[in-house]
């Protein structure tokens, strides 16, 4: 590990990591770690960033949705990565590779009832443990940058927002998780999901996704502009949209945010 003190823009790191291609920096409190890496400039040889903070003031979800965190007590962290050998027609494999290496490393703190609420949320049973803002950058019809802005509910226990189900590795496991080695575990499977999909493991991401997918057998309860109907999922086709199906066998169509899951 090499200790570097250095001003990023307006924050200064506490440490920066560097092993084989991923770098990590470190910081006691930023804006917005996705913001950060849109500003941020890697070195030539360097192919993942990871940045990680103890504190945002502005943390954000999807939409105008903000992520609430107790400072110091959770995960907030963005990773950026390149991405270029995939075609834009298929950028939703990235949302699907993000989201199977946070089930797959927290799996192995909670066994059961990890799933993948669509489009790339984590949940445990029917409460949300982790969410995640994804931004692309195209350029000449491939993406060019990614970053995947990550808040996953460790160590707090109370939450007092108006978010309607959070849950975190705390309160499920009753006792405080290590989130330095829980990290290093995400980093680990955000690798080999990432290496997976340089090789063109396309159907193998998209089939692993599937099968992880929060309320992928049976009628659930959703809601969209005509009202609440209970609708089973189909799949998820290869550019994002959900494909549900009604109890009068009727095929239903949704973009993000077109759908509301009824919890």
């Amino acid at each position: 590990m090499k200790i570097i003190d250095a001003v990023l823009g307006l924050f200064k790191p506490s440490v920066v990591e560097k092993k084989q291609e991923v770098k990590v920096i470190r910081l006691p409190e930023v804006d917005s770690t996705n913001n950060f890496l849109r500003n941020y400039t890697p070195a030539e040889d360097e192919l993942m960033t990871v940045v990680v903070a103890e504190h945002q003031t502005s943390g954000r979800g999807q939409g105008t949705n903000t992520w609430e965190s107790e400072s110091g007590k959770n995960l907030l962290f963005s990773i950026l990565v390149h991405p270029i050998m995939l075609p834009v027609r298929s950028q939703f494999l990235l949302s699907e590779a993000g989201a199977l290496a946070l089930k797959e490393a927290l799996t192995s703190y909670v066994a059961d009832d990890i799933r993948l609420k669509w489009p790339n949320d984590i949940y445990w049973k029917d409460k949300k443990l982790s969410g995640t803002l994804i931004e692309t950058k195209l350029s000449g019809g491939h993406i060019k940058d990614c970053i995947f802005g990550v808040g996953l509910n460790v160590n707090q226990s109370t939450f007092v927002s108006d978010a309607p189900n959070p849950v975190s590795l705390c309160q499920i496991l009753g006792h405080e998780v290590d989130k330095e080695e829980l990290l290093k575990q995400i980093i680990a499977k955000f690798q080999e999901c990432y290496h997976l999909l340089e090789l063109g493991g396309y159907n193998d991401i998209s089939a692993m996704y599937h099968d992880a997918l929060y309320r992928k057998g049976g009628f659930h309860q959703y809601r969209d502009t005509d009202g609440e109907f209970e609708g089973a999922i189909v799949e998820v086709e290869d550019d994002g949209h959900l494909i549900l199906r009604d109890r009068s066998g009727m095929i239903r169509e949704y973009q993000f945010k077109e759908v509301e899951f009824i919890v």
